[in-house]
């Protein structure tokens, strides 16, 4: 058995990694088990770091049902790398151990499934943060045409190798100094007052007017508005990139969807907010499909059990502006298109940790955030992060605006992402989630068994199930998308077969029927009949032997063979 030294220890459960040093476990685990992961590079980006795929499994050359993960497509958001490298890590130590703290049933799933990691979509983003300290939305770099208007550019005033924050005394200025940090202006404030941008100068300055800045002033497009499903130009949804997939990191996810239908399931990581975010994303949950809603409802229950965040409607509790879905995400092509159990995770629960609770909208705690938050965010900083996000300020002279003062804030570590010491707590429960929720893959068993019909001929009967949670469909209420054509059963033997070789078996319904479906409940206890199961009868004469194999987009290839005397 190869050795497991590259497995040990999860260094990225301690710290957050720059790319060599991702680079460097992925490409160690790929060599020290060579039969179990395999590592792919989906692209190159423009400063020539890879985008890596890092896949899990037995029998990897085969067709086997997928579940996906990936995380940092949001430049800033180091932690999902951290827990997908931890998911990665898991799978990977199962099957080269065989030991693992999972239930029987669970681990049983796991071994026939194939696990696709892809720890950093934005590789040239993440760089920039970790090194710079810039905010970057996913991407460092903007070929948007005609930049002649003012804009800001980020840039190192100081010398201190990072780029944060930059405050200008000003008496029409939104802002005060606190004890605590920056605050907004009230009526019975005295001053002096700011203005706050980034660290950073104006491009296309006239001397006068300053632009007010954009998070994505210099660092077009956001990666999650670039994927085909509702996309939108800007400026109708900023971000949106020239069209779908113009970039090559999203365009790199597309393809390899499109090259795996198999993915039944898909994790999307970023921070922050510490909750699970579940389609539908464009309507409420009433017009969902109630099937899916019910699955997801299953879900919901183990993200509590095993993260302790809870699991919101994308359109009910986290449309930035209500009732207006975001255009080009990620997970809504995953769900509509690809017909995949998808929901993102926004790790680090930051706001539960400074006491600012929310009421039936997730996504206002975002916004209401008062001078009591304000305080216990310095405290909780001071106390619990060694004061890494405050920062003083220090007085330069700014090259078009005279005197200025930087720093202020760095939200890397401990607003954006949480300290290194709550990284190996965090992980372990999106482990557990994850392969527990990816327990749920369908699963083909195929039994094959022969009838003597006499004169030579002999009747092949092959009985085809479905043992797993979800359908072979996967996402119920998907069976109209080209990826899901039915389940197909051929058979070859060395002998002749007499009438069709080929059968059409449809879709087989799997056991599971989420949560809160009235499935199973006392006052009507009642099953499904045999839509889990289909047979399909040959007939050959004069063969020795027979393999039926089954295949389906969904689910992979699987043969069985027989011997016919």
């Amino acid at each position: 058995m190869p050795s497991l030294e590259p497995l040990s220890p999860p260094s990225f459960t301690q710290r957050y990694l720059d790319y060599d040093s991702m680079t460097a476990v992925l490409t160690d685990w790929a060599a020290s088990h060579p039969t179990l992961a395999r590592l792919t590079s989906l692209a190159k980006t423009p400063e020539g770091r890879d985008v890596w795929l890092l896949t899990i499994g037995t029998a990897l050359d085969e067709k086997r049902p997928i579940a996906w993960v990936d995380a940092n497509m949001h430049a800033s958001e180091l932690c999902g790398t951290n827990v997908a490298l931890a998911i990665a890590h898991a799978v990977l130590r199962f099957h080269a151990t065989g030991e693992s703290n999972l239930p029987a049933p669970v681990a049983e799933v796991l071994r026939d499934i194939h696990v696709c990691v892809m720890p950093r979509m934005s590789p040239d983003g993440a760089e920039a943060v970790l090194t710079q300290g810039r905010f970057i939305r996913s991407v460092p770099r903007d070929e948007r045409p005609g930049q002649e208007t003012a804009r800001w550019r980020g840039q190192d005033l100081d010398g201190d190798g990072l780029a944060l924050l930059m405050r200008v005394e000003d008496p029409t200025g939104e802002l005060v100094e606190s004890e605590h940090g920056m605050r907004p202006r009230s009526v019975t404030d005295e001053g002096p007052f700011y203005k706050v941008y980034p660290e950073a100068v104006i491009e296309n300055y006239d001397g006068v007017t300053i632009p007010t800045p954009t998070y994505l002033a210099d660092n077009d497009p956001d990666l999650n508005r670039n994927f085909p499903h509702g996309w939108a130009p800007e400026p109708k949804q900023i971000g949106a990139g020239g069209f779908p997939g113009s970039e090559p990191e999203s365009r790199a996810v597309i393809d390899a969807a499109l090259a795996r239908p198999e993915i039944f399931l898909w994790l999307n990581l970023h921070t922050f907010g510490g909750v699970h975010i579940r389609p539908r994303g464009d309507v409420p949950d009433g017009k969902m499909n109630q099937e899916s809603l019910a699955i997801y409802r299953q879900l919901e229950a183990w993200a509590e059990e095993h993260t302790g965040y809870p699991m919101v409607s994308g359109f009910e509790q986290f449309t930035y502006s209500p009732d207006t879905p975001i255009a080009g995400d990620l997970t809504a092509w995953v769900y509509h298109q690809r017909g995949a159990i998808t929901w993102v995770c926004e790790l680090w629960d930051f706001f539960e940790q400074i006491g600012v609770t929310h009421d039936k909208r997730f996504v206002d705690r975002y916004s209401r955030f008062d001078d009591g938050a304000l305080e216990r965010f310095f405290e909780w900083d001071r106390d619990h992060n060694a004061g890494r996000c405050h920062r003083p300020w220090r007085e330069v002279t700014h090259p078009q605006l005279g005197k200025v003062e930087v720093g202020g804030l760095d939200p890397r570590f401990g607003i954006w992402n949480p300290p290194e010491d709550r990284l190996a707590e965090i992980c372990r429960g999106q482990v557990a989630m994850f392969l527990r929720a990816a327990a749920m893959a369908p699963r083909v068993h195929v039994d094959m068994k022969t009838r003597p019909l006499g004169d030579d001929l002999a009747e092949v009967i092959v009985t085809v199930e479905n043992r797993g949670y979800l359908g072979t469909q996967v996402l119920p209420g998907s069976g109209a998308l080209p990826i899901n054509a039915d389940l197909v059963v051929s058979l070859s033997s060395d002998g002749e077969i007499e009438g069709p070789a080929r059968v059409d078996l449809g879709h087989l319904d799997g056991y599971g029927r989420g949560l809160e479906s009235g499935h199973g409940a006392p006052y009507i206890l009642r099953t499904r009949g045999t839509t889990a199961r289909r047979v399909a009868r040959f007939l050959v004469r004069g063969g020795a032997d027979a393999t039926a194999r089954v295949s389906g987009c969904r689910v992979g290839v699987y043969t069985h063979s027989l011997s016919l005397r």
